[in-house]
């Protein structure tokens, strides 16, 4: 481990990346008390400064100007998918620890070659989702852990939406090389189901494309005609170390939106709240009626990751939304391509260790450090 981990107190935060996701991600940052967010740095100078100054952070500019702030211990990535290994590398190499947005890179190669540079730095990469660490899905891991349903043995997931084209400012990226419904919102499910479930161990999986091309509904780029290149519909079968099974559809070409998480165990089935979000209910069905399980307490959103990142560090411990986990999901999201593209099941190589949950009063709101 780097001396930087070393230190003590609040944890210094740079975010490179200041596109339509960093407004959650700084709103919740600059309110949580354990980290101080430093700089904002983006390659556009004008959305760098805008985004600093809407949310009083003192510094903004260049990548390179935010690399060399000795305070800043933790980069929060939130460039395009494409550029995630590259800006990750570069944050490794200055000495900073990385909360990277998902997918963790967009090839096996380059999500082991981010990982080998981290470990031989002594430093950390931890990745989205962190929607796992919110009160929805750790209740739902501390009742199946319980036995609430028995030992579990399928899941079955549906994420369909006619796309983010009629809302996103900017939204060709989402449908090319390293988005489309399966690396763009899939993580949210995969990660949940690899939380819930374990390791997956093998993949099977049919893809189709429903449009060559899309149109841009609303902003500035309104009207505007944009080329797809991967996938818009994904229908996946996992296979998990523990022996269970989990069927998902990730689509961007239902006019139905539609989502659901149930989780079968062999005494009952746990409706999920949305892997998207950080809370919501949850139902359990056992005999009887229905029982809805509330979740209550800390109020986590787009940044509890980044903050239980800094907490780990202090702590000397493991952070949990680990980058090894990001590489499972990353190996097993191009597993269910390359499955639907052969035809056959691919087998996945990696595995990783599930982190334990959180204890019930953790919250990121707190000052701790």
């Amino acid at each position: 481990m780097s001396a930087r981990a070393q230190r003590t107190g609040v944890v210094g935060v740079g975010i490179i990346g200041a596109g339509n996701i960093s407004t959650q991600y700084l709103t919740n940052l600059t309110s949580f008390p354990d980290v101080e967010v430093r700089f904002v740095a983006d390659l556009l100078l004008d959305r760098a400064r805008t985004q600093a100054e809407r949310f009083g952070v003192p510094g903004h500019g260049t990548n390179e100007e935010l690399l060399a702030d000795p305070e800043i211990e933790i980069v929060v990535n939130l460039t395009p998918p494409q550029a995630h290994v590259e800006v990750a590398l570069q944050a490794l190499a200055a000495g900073k620890n990385v909360w990277t947005e998902k997918p963790i890179a967009l090839d096996r190669e380059s999500g082991q070659r981010l990982l080998r540079a981290a470990a031989a730095a002594g430093l950390r990469v931890a990745g989205a989702p962190d929607t796992i660490l919110g009160l929805g899905i750790q209740t739902a891991r501390r009742l199946i852990e319980s036995g609430a349903i028995g030992a579990t043995k399928t899941a079955l997931t549906l994420m369909q939406q006619p796309g983010p084209q009629s809302w996103h400012p900017d939204p060709a990226f989402l449908f090319q090389d390293g988005a489309g419904p399966l690396f763009d919102v899939g993580p949210y499910y995969v990660t949940t189901l690899i939380q819930l479930l374990g390791p997956v161990r093998r993949v099977a999986a049919v893809a189709s494309k429903s449009m060559a091309s899309r149109i841009v509904g609303s902003g500035p780029l309104a009207g505007e005609e944009f080329d797809v290149t991967v996938p818009t519909h994904v229908t996946a079968v996992f296979e998990f170390e523990g022996g269970q099974t989990s069927q998902s559809i990730f689509s961007f070409d239902s006019q139905l939106r539609r989502t659901l998480f149930e989780v079968t165990g062999v005494e009952g089935v746990l409706e999920v709240t949305d892997p998207n979000n950080f809370v919501g209910d949850l139902v359990l069905h056992r005999d009887g009626e229905p029982e809805v399980v509330a979740t209550e307490g800390h109020n986590a959103a787009r940044g509890t990751g980044v903050v239980e990142l800094a907490r780990a560090i202090r702590a000397g411990v493991p952070e949990r939304a680990s980058g090894e986990q990001a590489y499972h999901v990353l190996d097993v999201m191009v597993s269910t391509i390359e499955a639907a593209e052969s035809g056959e099941w691919v087998e996945v190589e990696s595995t990783f260790t599930v982190a334990p949950v959180l204890p019930e009063n953790w919250d990121p709101a707190e000052a701790t450090l």
